[in-house]
């Protein structure tokens, strides 16, 4: 059967009928398949969703079609960015596949309904085929290098960020094979050193709580063109990791620490950017050099030793910055640390 057979024509009335598919099993959400997918995979929560749709009031009245707009509509599942009853149907389908959802109010748009198309406490049921889905770029660049999908959603909003202490379970493979598997505890930014490549740490300062994500990983936010001697991964490899957040207690922010923590800070980043230039980790060095700007740039009502110590820690870290860029073979970023240095536009 084709989108255009299971088309409906004219005017009906609906009736209440399909799957009870709510979590709860209230009722709430009945689907019904018109014509299969293909495949076994389902979208997952934070997928990019595309989907046509037709949607009516139980006596038959149509409010709302993507066809008739010849415009696929794309949402972010499980992100609140349309009614429950999407979030919940949606995420049973496989691509290709036709429903028909039919959704009670507090499913849809509750008492207040969407005026002036929809009344309050409207039944209503729509038509879906989904098209594609496709996981969540992470990726700094949005290059498609870092993309999660999560198998469980997290507890709360909160999320790691840089320096947080985070406790993780996680398993990598390459290939099918299993190369790594354990749980960690270790600060964001120091992950590296434990051979957890970028783009898992990149992933874990977007997961909440409890959240157990599928994270793919491109060479250049894995092990990259030398791969990995400890776990046998041969240069520019694809990786695919599990990653479960366990727990996780955040660094202070820069506005949660006055100009003496910062300057103290600032010293003790420095070095350990020191340390890792030596040691030829560049990019985790660009991470603490970085942190002494963000922390001290536009700090104001400094004393005058406290300004010397600042501006000296912010010339350091520019220079620093600028040496790393040079190492990764990034050399914009090299020159606009120069330029800052020098004081050039």
């Amino acid at each position: 059967m084709t989108a255009e057979e299971v088309k409906r024509e004219g005017t009906r009335t609906f009736t209440m009928e399909g799957a009870d598919i709510t979590p709860k099993g209230d009722g709430g959400v009945l689907k019904l398949i018109k014509k299969e997918g293909t495949g076994n995979e389902m979208p997952m929560i934070g997928d990019k969703v595309s989907v046509h749709y037709t949607g009516w009031l139980m006596d038959g009245t149509q409010f709302d079609s993507s066809r008739e707009r010849k415009d696929k509509f794309t949402f972010d599942l499980g992100k609140g960015q349309v009614i429950k009853a999407w979030d919940i149907a949606v995420a049973t389908m496989k691509v290709g596949e036709i429903c028909q959802v039919t959704c009670k109010p507090e499913y849809a748009y509750g008492a207040s309904g969407s005026p002036p198309k929809i009344p309050p406490n409207a039944v209503l049921v729509f038509e879906v085929e989904l098209f594609d889905f496709q996981g969540e770029d992470l990726s700094p660049d949005e290059d498609g290098g870092i993309i999660r999908r999560i198998l469980v959603k997290g507890e709360g909003y909160s999320k790691p960020n840089e320096g947080a202490i985070v406790e993780i379970h996680l398993r990598g493979s390459h290939n099918e094979r299993i190369f790594d598997e354990r749980d960690l505890q270790f600060e964001v930014g120091e992950g590296e050193g434990l051979g957890v490549p970028p783009g898992v740490e990149t992933a874990i300062q977007q997961m909440e709580k409890a959240e157990e994500a599928i994270v793919y990983i491109k060479p250049k936010y894995g092990f990259g063109s030398t791969g990995s001697e400890q776990f046998h991964i041969p240069p520019g490899a694809e990786l695919h990791y599990h990653i479960k957040l366990k727990s996780f207690e955040k660094a202070k922010e820069s506005w949660e620490m006055n100009a003496e923590e910062k300057l103290e800070q600032g010293v003790l980043v420095k070095d350990r950017g020191t340390q890792y230039f030596k040691d030829h980790r560049y990019r985790q060095a660009v991470i603490q050099y970085k942190k002494i700007i963000q922390w001290l740039e536009h700090e104001s009502g400094l004393s005058k030793e406290e300004d010397n110590k600042a501006k000296s820690l912010i010339l350091a870290a520019s220079l620093n910055l600028a040496a790393c860029h040079l190492k990764l073979g990034e050399h914009r970023g090299a020159l606009d640390h120069c330029n800052k240095v020098r004081g050039a536009p």
